[in-house]
């Protein structure tokens, strides 16, 4: 199991409450999404993923360890997290240095720092980008820039909040292929984000939170074709979902729909 949540409860300062005694767990090599509207304790979650926020009661472990303060080294290098707006992490005067500063961190040597930085670089292609200063990017780019500084770690879990905000059709298609590679590789993607249709055709889990407890969590194909979930949920039904409610097969995305009704002809 990639993570294991029991009774966790997490306040704000101004005594809101962020999370309710929430128990879940994510498995290891799957995409899973934290799905809700806004408020709901979605963030407030994937913050405790990476150490971000500290459990107050309850406890949170990944991979085996447990999130504390003591731990806080450990889950952050398995842990990667990607930020809504990438301009929330990036802060050095060149990509190249943006993309360095966790190696530094954690002691790699230079000839592996810049071994691993122009890897990744290439994979991403932005390896023509390396001398700039991130903030003269395109927010795309600079997605690229952010994820580039989480993958050098090489973390066996990346945490994504809302990670296709702002994002247009073309980026966005490119950021879902290379989330799949990753799963492919064997890693686990967890996303927040309040887009149902996203979720139905791209997501293996779901967990749907509402005002900071889990109202429901497993599978997509299960808990998504639950109709009570949506009121309940203050969601509305994917489209395939509610296109295809009567039909005897709930395809999950737009190709998947195509290929059934050619079928039918």
């Amino acid at each position: 199991m990639a993570v294991r949540i029991e009774n966790l409860t997490y306040t704000y300062p101004n005594h809101r409450r962020g999370l309710v005694d929430v128990s879940l767990h994510i498995k290891k090599g799957r995409k899973t999404a934290v799905l809700g509207v806004n408020g709901s304790g979605k963030s407030t979650l994937l913050y405790h993923l990476n150490g971000t926020l500290v459990p107050q009661r309850g406890t949170v472990q990944v991979l085996g360890t447990p999130v504390t303060a003591k731990t806080l080294r450990e889950i952050r290098r398995q842990v990667g997290f990607l930020f809504d707006y990438p301009d929330h992490q990036l802060f050095s005067t060149t990509v190249y240095q943006d993309i360095k500063f966790g190696l530094d961190n954690y002691g790699y040597p230079e000839t592996e720092k810049q071994d691993r930085i122009l890897q990744v670089a290439r994979q991403l292609d932005i390896e023509h980008l390396l001398d700039y200063p991130p903030f003269q990017l395109s927010l795309g780019q600079k997605k690229r820039v952010a994820i580039a500084g989480i993958m050098v770690l090489e973390p066996s879990i990346i945490a994504c909040d809302e990670p296709f905000a702002g994002l247009d059709g073309y980026s966005a298609v490119y950021f879902k292929d290379l989330l799949d590679t990753w799963v492919r590789q064997g890693k686990t993607i967890v996303f927040s984000t309040h887009d149902v249709d996203l979720t139905y055709a791209w997501a293996d889990d779901v967990i749907i939170l509402r005002e900071g407890r889990v109202l429901q969590a497993g599978p997509v194909g299960e808990v998504l074709t639950r109709r009570e979930v949506y009121a309940e949920a203050g969601l509305i039904k994917p489209m395939l979902l509610d296109l295809f409610e009567d039909w005897d097969v709930k395809p999950k995305n737009i190709t998947d729909a195509k290929q059934y009704l050619s079928r039918r002809r």
